[in-house]
């Protein structure tokens, strides 16, 4: 029997009745007549490359409610970023792919780092969302977003149908909606949310006690997902890391911004299968040890932000009980392996544990060294309070990039 067990302070929607994709998205084709529903796609050239992006183009010619694709390009040529107009225009939709890395783009990333908006010198995700985002609000009539990875082995469109639903039906009350599925193959993945964000989460509350912000973060199933979906008025105040604490951050934007009534988290797939991060090391650097790093300095800074007072003493505390924690979770997946005839390697699960165990460290020593870290990129309404003229200017430089192909 499937789960619809509703726990946290937020709604999860399960999947739970075996409803086809094709008769939700008929509903989504009249709700589209009402509200515009845009894509947003943050890529790299390099996942062009790949076959997951070949299955993503072929599962979105199907879709057939979204008003516009975004497709924020990373790491491109000039002519790898003709090469991917011309791949993106064999879908249904109007598609504008933006050159983050030609010159019109780069200058208007120096005007807003002249005005001192802060982050636009860190090239990444968080980046390209925030410049996908604010493109996107350049169209008042675009009413709800969507965004996901460009690296999903086993896509299908109806992750884009699952994250916009709640948001767009005119019955429901949703602002904001966050993806989640089980990271499975033949043997459990996620190991950052499994084995980091879960445990610390859990000994935050342990060592400072429990508060609304950790009640709301500990509610999501998949936390660290990279697929959610927001409306209009929300996106505006909403300010992105440029940060490998993405996720974090957006949630914790979110929960700053609006009502927990109106945030939900849905069932998008059963299992989902991407590129796998290396583990990386304090030595290292990288992998999901650096993520592990941001997520928790991300942590630390809104705790503060809400009163949470830090000490030595306290990050030792929260260290120690991060370890018994953490050890608690080997064994529940452990065990959960064995009833599943998964593999498991206890040894590497270890090994993981104890590489968070230093990211948490190094994260404590950063914050007491700059409480503040690398902030969020401002909100565009921020933006355009300072510089009215902006999206106007944003517009014609991305039209102006697409006419010259």
């Amino acid at each position: 029997m499937a789960d619809f067990f509703q726990n946290g302070v937020i709604t999860t929607l399960q999947n739970v009745g075996g409803r086809s994709i094709e008769d939700m998205e008929q509903e989504l084709l009249e709700f589209a007549k009402r509200r515009n529903m845009v894509l947003l796609l943050p890529a790299l050239y390099s996942e062009f490359e790949t076959p997951a992006m070949t299955t993503i183009i072929d599962e979105l010619k199907d879709v057939k409610y979204l008003h516009k694709i975004i497709l924020g390009l990373d790491r491109a040529t000039k002519e790898q970023y003709e090469d991917v107009k011309k791949r993106m225009s064999v879908l249904n939709c109007e598609v504008d792919v933006l050159w983050n890395d030609g010159p019109r783009i780069k200058a208007i990333y120096e005007e807003l780092s002249n005005k001192h908006f802060p982050g636009l010198d860190m090239p990444g995700k968080g980046r390209n969302v925030w410049t996908m985002i604010g493109y996107g609000l350049t169209e008042q009539d675009n009413y709800a977003f969507a965004l996901h990875d460009c690296d999903i082995v086993n896509y299908k469109r109806d992750i884009v149908a699952k994250l916009f639903y709640p948001i767009v039906h005119p019955g429901l009350d949703f602002e904001f909606n966050k993806g989640y599925y089980s990271r499975v193959t033949s043997k459990l993945h996620g190991r950052v949310t499994r084995l980091f964000y879960t445990p610390l989460i859990k000994s935050l509350e342990t060592t400072f006690g429990k508060n609304r912000y950790l009640d709301y973060m500990e509610s999501f199933r998949y936390a660290l997902s990279g697929e959610f979906s927001f409306i209009r008025s929300l996106g505006r105040g909403i300010g992105i890391s440029p940060t490998w604490g993405i996720e974090v951050s957006t949630l914790s934007e979110v929960y700053k911004n609006t009502s927990n009534r109106r945030i939900c988290q849905t069932e998008i797939m059963e299992t989902y299968e991407h590129k796998h991060q290396e583990l990386g090391s304090k030595n290292e650097g990288g992998g999901v040890y650096k993520m592990a790093n941001d997520i928790a300095k991300t942590l630390f800074r809104i705790l503060s932000q809400e009163g949470v007072v830090f000490s030595k003493a306290s990050f030792q505390t929260l260290l120690s009980s991060y370890y018994q924690e953490s050890r608690f979770e080997i064994s529940k997946f452990n065990a959960l392996s064995k009833l599943n005839g998964l593999e498991y390697n206890r040894q590497s699960e270890i090994l993981a544990v104890e590489a968070f165990q230093d990211a948490i460290k190094e994260a404590a020593n950063d914050f007491y060294k700059d409480p503040m870290g690398i902030p969020p990129m401002s909100p565009w309404i921020t933006v355009r309070s300072v510089m009215p003229e902006f999206s106007e200017k944003f517009y014609k430089a991305v039209k102006a990039d697409i006419a010259e192909g």
